[in-house]
């Protein structure tokens, strides 16, 4: 791109409206205040066809968007497990797409390939996880799932005599995965994409907190002890955010020869806490662990992480050679540990994260989080008309609302309530099921969260519901 005046002058307004949208976070609505039929009419232009000038183009998609947009960067947003982004992480983003560099492999973008490998090396340390453990920067837990995964099956099947990547699933010995019910759909997804199959995946009983019953698990390893087998256990259930008992069931597994893997989309992320690392007491013996980056790490989407004690099964399940490809014998090369080709330079967000952040500042960001979560939870669930359901052992933690006439309307009550608080549009929080009743769940993962943010909260949940706000 030739770096002429236009070129500088539509750089220079995309900064401005983007420094305005982040400065006026904290009074936006955190919901978004349009239909999608506003946004279609605003959006479906007709396609033109002529050029239009660039300034044009962004005046004009800030203004359609108006709306829109979640304020889900701020310190209000307590939906789903969506983070915000650490100032050096979004600046270092802003540089990544300046720099436009196909992070394959070294060859194409060696300060990429450089930068990405000692992320991930202090990713391992942060998160007390094998230093031999091979790693790999991905869109979301969703792919990091399918990353594990893959080399779970090629360990798997090699040992049996069977060349996956060669051969296929025709004719393979099939593999079973063995979870408690409060496994999530992105690995259920990733399941799906590698051909495994969701009939392979056998649902184990759970205790009252959510956990992995060690005898069941131990039950249906015995009932086919030659079977090739993944476990798969809880670094943070998305609910409750539920630990499995990584010391009992980690050894039991591998008893059998199974494969196991942690799904620790924001759980995982505990270990970098001295207050919260006993809930990953004993997960450094698992095979493979997946967690997201623009969780609770707050770098911008889209950025996840997979991690793998076996790298030679890592690197098989993933790498390919050509004749026009340059290899590096001393660099490492992104494309040999992840299932992308083209892709983006998402190592450098991590990077400034962990470095704005350090030790300290990772393990601050975690136990903050979780303290806004109690007593968000706590506070809102002491209004009249509410109840906690769950109180949080890190950051999530449930909330239901009651209908005064009957019980049978509690479910209708609490998605009401839900919808009010979104339209209020001083919170935003999400819905879920969990066993059998609807509840309000709070998930707290922004850097930005304050101890202002959740008086906020509560004084409109306490609005929403007619009560005198607590904290007034």
């Amino acid at each position: 791109m030739e770096t002429d005046d236009s070129s500088l002058r539509v750089l220079s307004l995309a900064q401005h409206h983007a420094l305005s949208y982040l400065t006026n976070l904290d009074r936006a609505p955190v919901g978004a205040t349009v239909d999608v039929q506003t946004l279609r009419h605003r959006l479906n232009k007709p396609l033109a066809d002529s050029r239009l000038p660039p300034e044009q183009v962004i005046t004009e998609l800030v203004k359609d968007v108006e709306g829109g947009l979640l304020g889900s960067a701020g310190g209000r947003f307590f939906g789903w497990v969506i983070g915000g982004s650490l100032p050096a992480a979004l600046a270092a983003d802003w540089l990544t797409a300046s720099w436009d560099q196909n992070a394959a492999l070294y060859a194409t973008a060696p300060a990429a390939a450089v930068v990405e490998e000692v992320a991930g090396l202090w990713l391992k340390d942060i998160l007390s996880l094998p230093a031999h453990a091979s790693f790999a920067l991905v869109t979301g837990c969703q792919m990091a799932h399918a990353t594990c995964l893959a080399a779970a099956r090629h360990a798997l099947l090699s040992e049996r005599d069977w060349d996956v990547e060669k051969r296929g699933l025709y004719g393979a010995p099939p593999i079973r995965i063995l979870s408690s019910a409060q496994l999530h759909g992105s690995f259920e997804r990733a399941v799906r994409l590698l051909g495994l199959g969701r009939d392979q995946v056998i649902s184990l009983a759970s205790d009252a907190h959510d956990r992995l019953e060690p005898a069941a698990l131990q039950k249906a390893l015995e009932d086919d002890p030659s079977a090739p087998t993944i476990v798969l256990l809880q670094a943070g259930e998305i609910n409750i955010g539920a630990f499995d008992d990584f010391e009992s069931l980690i050894p039991l597994a591998k008893r059998y020869g199974a494969w196991v893997h942690l799904d620790g989309a924001f759980g995982l992320w505990a270990a970098a806490s001295p207050r919260y690392r006993h809930l990953m007491k004993g997960a450094e013996a698992a095979d493979s662990w997946a967690t997201d980056g623009h969780k609770w790490l707050n770098v911008p989407f889209d950025c996840g992480y997979a991690f793998i004690a076996h790298a030679d099964a890592h690197r098989a399940s993933m790498t390919h050679r050509a004749a026009y490809i340059t290899h590096h014998d001393d660099a490492r090369d992104e494309m040999d540990w992840n299932p992308e080709w083209s892709r983006r330079s998402r190592g450098f967000s991590t990077y400034a994260a962990l470095r704005e952040l350090g030790r300290d500042g990772v393990a601050d960001l975690i136990e903050r989080c979780c303290r806004h979560a109690h007593s968000l939870v706590m506070g809102i669930g002491s209004l009249p008309g509410a109840e906690v359901l769950w109180e949080p052992t890190i950051n999530q933690g449930l909330v239901r609302f009651l209908d005064p006439s009957t019980e049978q309307d509690h479910d209708r009550r609490t998605d009401e309530v839900i919808a009010a608080i979104v339209a209020a549009g001083e919170a935003f929080f999400g819905g879920t099921t969990w066993r059998g009743k609807r509840a309000m769940r709070v998930s707290v993962c922004s850097w930005q969260t304050s101890p202002e943010d959740v008086r906020r909260s509560i004084n409109s949940v306490a609005r929403v519901l007619g009560v005198e706000p607590p904290n007034s």
